[in-house]
């Protein structure tokens, strides 16, 4: 398995990608300010797989070599699996306070391994060998590789074979002996500036005339045919900043870009979908409800942060022994460990696909996300609650170390007796972090938007749900069908 060290360093050993952020090239994207605290988020996942306390949990044994590998690059070999993952996602949570980025994959490779296998006996393709391959290179070389599933989509009334600019939605557009030629884009690209491979899947289910975006490949991360822009954050520019203090989480943070495909080529044995619509509704499912699972293990994580921050400005406000903050402290646990009983719940209940990996209860995991659209703002909103105005008017660190300010501010911001300023400046930024700031986009909007907004959930519960079995419940116990038991 690759080191947290390791993974730095093959970062700095691929090839020179053209990303820009600001309008500006990036020439050096391992060290690069903005993005050094979300390649510091991944390393974690690598760091907690090295440390013996964690191998229970940060990995697993290869169903394909029966080697050691992190569990980021497993496929589900039964339920104590699933809940494992999830219980691994929450401790990653709790030691970044940020997105770690590697879910995207893992929830990915284990949607393409069951698809590609149901999709090879109905079609006789053979994309589930491909996949087979490319999944132990994964394994071996234990990437960080990005699941690249949202297109910019244009015209949401009309389809992708519907769009004035064909470029909003990956598509073949050619075809040969060799392999296929690609364009498009994927947004809302988690970690892939971090990543060494990209697997692209279909967005949406498709119709049989959109069988040219019904496509999943991979493609190394420093395919010269990529583009990269890096997309903003609040207060992302903070990071540039001398003091660290104002960014609230120190080392840690998330990242999100847009990939652009500009005719890149991609060999056959890297294609795993290419025209099977039947079959690009499925992944686009399967994947979402691996995701949606994933949120009930790092958004709880990201929880358990925000709470111990809340609790720690309240005592640093001296205001911890006020009836109504402890009852706030209570709701936020109570809200936190909801979400975590979901996602161990959608686990525990997974069941055996027929490519041999599990798949977690889909009608749980979408209750799962469908709580975590809203429960993490509540948790927020209490947490902002309980800090007080200073979370947004507090002036900049800097004016704390002005000479003729700074005598002010450390006098008029003092808290509670004992409580050093700067641990009470350092507390107010990381809930503002997590609540207003650039974390708030892995701990507040991803639990909106990512895996689908809420009501792509909703039509998962409405479709999922066995309604004719509840309706013959209620007719048996009010008499209309009675079953003659009694």
């Amino acid at each position: 398995m690759m080191t947290a060290d390791g993974y730095i360093q093959s970062l700095r050993n691929l090839g020179s990608r053209r990303a820009y952020a600001f309008g500006g090239k990036i020439d050096d994207l391992v060290d690069y300010p903005l993005i050094r605290p979300s390649i510091n988020s991944v390393a974690m996942t690598y760091k907690l797989a090295e440390m013996p306390e964690y191998s229970d949990l940060l990995t697993a044994t290869s169903s394909l070599t029966g080697k050691k590998i992190n569990r980021f690059t497993h496929l589900h070999q039964g339920p104590e699996d699933l809940v494992n993952k999830v219980k691994m996602l929450r401790l990653l949570g709790t030691r970044t306070g940020a997105c770690f980025q590697r879910c995207v994959g893992m929830d990915a490779l284990n949607a393409m391994w069951s698809t590609t296998y149901e999709c090879d006996r109905k079609h006789g393709t053979a994309y589930h060998e491909r996949f087979k391959k490319y999944l132990t290179l994964w394994q071996e070389n234990d990437w960080t590789v990005d699941g690249a599933m949202t297109d910019p989509k244009g015209d949401r009334a009309s389809g992708p074979g519907g769009q004035t600019d064909p470029d909003v939605f990956v598509r073949v557009t050619e075809r040969n002996d060799k392999g296929i030629v690609v364009r498009g884009a994927k947004v809302h690209q988690t970690g892939v500036l971090n990543s060494h491979e990209i697997l692209v899947m279909p967005t949406q289910a498709m119709k049989p005339e959109e069988k040219d975006f019904a496509l999943a490949f991979s493609v190394p991360a420093d395919d010269p045919s990529l583009l990269y822009i890096y997309g903003r954050q609040a207060s992302d520019t903070r990071k540039l900043e001398a003091s660290k203090i104002d960014v609230g989480n120190i080392n840690y943070g998330g990242q999100e870009a847009v990939v652009i495909f500009e005719n890149t080529f991609i060999p056959w044995e890297n294609v795993y979908l290419c025209g099977e619509t039947d079959y690009a509704g499925m992944l686009v499912e399967r994947f979402a409800g691996y995701h949606r699972q994933s949120y009930g293990g790092c958004k709880v994580g990201n929880g358990d942060v925000l709470i111990g921050a809340a609790q720690s400005i309240a005592e640093y406000n001296g205001a911890a022994k006020a009836s109504h903050v402890k009852d706030k402290i209570i709701e936020m646990i109570h809200l936190n460990e909801t979400l975590y009983c979901c996602g161990i719940a959608c686990s525990a209940e997974g069941r055996k696909t027929p490519a041999g990996n599990y798949l977690i209860d889909m009608m749980l995991a979408n209750i799962c996300k469908q709580n975590v659209t809203r429960l993490p703002y509540e948790i927020a909103r209490l947490a902002q609650d309980i800090a007080g105005g200073l979370l947004v008017t507090m002036p900049a660190a800097a004016d704390f170390d002005q000479e003729e300010t700074g005598a002010w501010c450390r006098k008029l911001f003092t808290g509670a007796p004992g409580v050093p300023v700067e641990n009470r400046q350092r507390m107010f930024r990381l809930i503002e972090n997590m609540t207003i700031g650039a974390a708030a986009v892995g701990y507040l909007t991803e639990s909106m938007h990512g895996a689908g907004s809420p009501q792509a959930q909703r039509i998962m519960i409405s479709r999922l749900a066995d309604m004719e079995a509840k309706k013959k419940l209620a007719r048996r116990l009010c008499g209309i069908e009675p079953d003659g038991l009694f």
